[in-house]
């Protein structure tokens, strides 16, 4: 009875917490609670005449509200780079900013915090996420594998002695990732993901249509017609931009196949890493993805019939779940819930 006294007066004075840190947006979980907070990695900051950049503006929709829009002293950053921190000190500041908006009223015990990471990155790559968490004010840090993450949040029984692949197709990175006995039992990353697709629908209008437009821009494009295979009926959408030959801002339409033909060289690192994880994976565990399938997670897995390329490519079913972008967060968020069972896959 004393036991459980002392555990609830601790659960009340203690949020622990789990984030998925992305490259494009960034996810907060509060143990037992769910997903309390979803923005974009994004952030303005003005500009200081001694020490530069420093003194952060805004955070998140905001500062993403202000992208391409500032003057010459206030600046937007995107301080994470294919999965990873690219910005040390502008990361650390978003994260201790999302973390006080979502832990106003526990401020008693410094909270602890399972972060999703990308497969591929290194060593002082992790080391820079764990000190950026403990910086903004967190006590523990603990890792897990986004592909594992994903896995997790789509639920899939990760613990079995069973073979289950996932993609996990984000912002900066695409994790292929065979899970089994709570591990990773063969992983791949590439830093070709969903950022890649917009810079690749960015330069296909600069080139094909000579119209200078911003990433976010190539982003809604992608999001509101991209397609991996060819979709009915046919989808436009109208862009606006700047015309680099007459220097005048103008407007033009476009549909999902010219969008098609612009992402179809980051589609195809996406299939050719996929089947080199397919030849590399065990037999038995081969087998085991032979009867359950392939999962799609992350922004990517919203790419209009990829699902169905992957099939046809691999003659493997492929499935998606509901919300893909959140798997990650979902993942992470179930770990923290059932730290003492599940701290096996934490990989530090």
């Amino acid at each position: 009875m004393v036991r459980n006294f002392f555990k609830n007066i601790s659960e009340y004075f203690v949020t622990d917490i789990a984030m998925d840190l992305g490259t494009a947006n960034t996810l907060f979980y509060i143990k037992n609670k769910g997903i309390v907070l979803n923005e974009p990695s994004v952030v303005a900051v003005s500009k200081n005449g001694n020490n530069g950049f420093t003194q952060v503006e805004e955070v998140g929709l905001e500062a993403k509200k202000m992208y391409g829009r500032t003057h010459n002293k206030l600046q937007t950053i995107r301080p994470m780079k294919d999965g990873v921190i690219a910005d040390f000190e502008i990361t650390n500041k978003m994260i201790r900013y999302f973390i006080e908006k979502i832990l106003t009223n526990y401020r008693f015990i410094k909270p602890r915090m399972v972060v999703g990471i990308p497969t591929c990155i290194t060593q002082v790559e992790k080391k820079a996420v764990i000190d950026a968490a403990i910086m903004a004010g967190v006590r523990e840090v603990y890792l897990v594998e986004e592909p594992m993450a994903a896995a997790i949040g789509v639920g899939i029984p990760v613990h079995k002695a069973e073979g289950n692949m996932v993609i996990d197709i984000g912002g900066g990175t695409t994790d292929v990732a065979v899970t089994s006995l709570s591990a990773i039992a063969y992983g791949e990353s590439i830093r070709v993901a969903g950022d890649e697709m917009d810079e690749s629908n960015l330069r296909y209008m600069r080139l094909q249509h000579h119209l200078n437009i911003c990433i976010f821009v190539a982003e809604r494009v992608k999001i509101q017609i991209g397609s991996a295979y060819p979709v009915k009926p046919s989808l436009t959408t109208e862009v606006r931009g700047l015309n680099i030959k007459t220097g005048i801002p103008t407007s033009i339409t476009i549909n999902d196949e010219e969008i098609r033909e612009a992402m179809k060289e980051p589609v195809a690192a996406v299939i050719t890493v996929l089947m080199r994880a397919l030849e590399k994976t065990p037999p038995e565990l081969s087998a085991d993805i032979y009867s359950n399938g392939i999962y799609l997670t992350g922004g990517g897995a919203l790419i209009r019939g990829l699902d169905k390329l992957i099939e046809e490519t691999t003659n493997l079913k492929t499935f998606v779940p509901n919300e893909p972008l959140i798997s990650i967060v979902k993942g992470v968020g179930m770990v923290l819930d059932n730290f003492d069972e599940m701290r096996k896959v934490c990989i530090n």
